[in-house]
């Protein structure tokens, strides 16, 4: 008896223990679907088109759950940004570029990077909404330059592998040479359809991608090569 007893409570101390941890996650899923939601919402409609009524629909969610997990809908707003530069950064480090020689991992970022907006056009809307902004919102945030600076780390390492291995220039700016490597993708695809009607062909087709994403890498690695005399 006592020893039923004894296991009783101590099935009830796990059950009392567990429900917190059940509502932290259902607290986190709720979260999670949300900012999804709200991702979707704001790089269709903008930051003053989007509406919190059909963020709440999207993610059926509660709109007070927002309000409690966000403040308002700029915080809401603020915190879909933070999560999309989070999860680009997050990425970038998981490729591991240190295992590759320099002219293999500065070509894996820069296919990464097309590839990623191949893969995600929504990013380039919440980019284009924020500068038209004039960045107020980025303004106020201090995650996002955080999580800069390990990329910028990044590529400083693989331009000084490459100098020192005397096959890469040793005068880059980490910084410059990103905002080049973004560009070079970045304004195809926010441009894309304008283009593809300017050059006469689909820019969007799996071989005009191609083509573009060869072009891109062979650029940046050509200016890498490029020893100043």
């Amino acid at each position: 008896m006592a020893t039923a007893k004894k296991e009783k409570v101590l099935a009830s101390a796990e059950t009392a223990e567990a429900k917190p941890i059940k509502r932290r996650r259902s607290a986190d899923a709720t979260r999670s679907r949300i900012l999804w939601a709200a991702y979707g919402e704001f790089a269709a409609k903008g930051m003053e088109g989007a509406r919190i009524d059909a963020i709440a629909e999207r993610a059926d969610a509660n709109k007070r759950m927002i309000y409690h997990y966000f403040g308002d809908k700029e915080g809401l707003y603020l915190a879909v940004l933070e999560a999309a530069y989070e999860r680009a950064r997050s990425a970038e480090r998981k490729l591991d570029l240190n295992r590759l020689d320099p002219e293999m991992a500065m070509g894996r970022l820069v296919e990464f990077t097309f590839d990623s907006f191949v893969k995600d056009r929504s990013f380039i809307q919440l980019l284009n909404t924020e500068n038209l902004l004039g960045a107020r919102y980025l303004r106020r945030s201090e995650k996002i330059p955080a999580l800069h600076s390990p990329l910028f780390t990044m590529i400083a390492d693989i331009v000084e592998r490459g100098a020192a291995a005397g096959v890469f220039r040793n005068d880059v700016d980490p910084a410059q040479l990103w905002i080049s490597i973004v560009s070079l993708s970045y304004f195809y695809f926010s441009n894309v359809h304008t283009l593809s009607f300017v050059i006469g062909k689909d820019l969007q087709a799996q071989p005009a991608l191609a083509e573009r994403k060869a072009h891109v890498v062979g650029m940046v690695l050509d200016y890498l090569r490029h020893k100043q005399g």
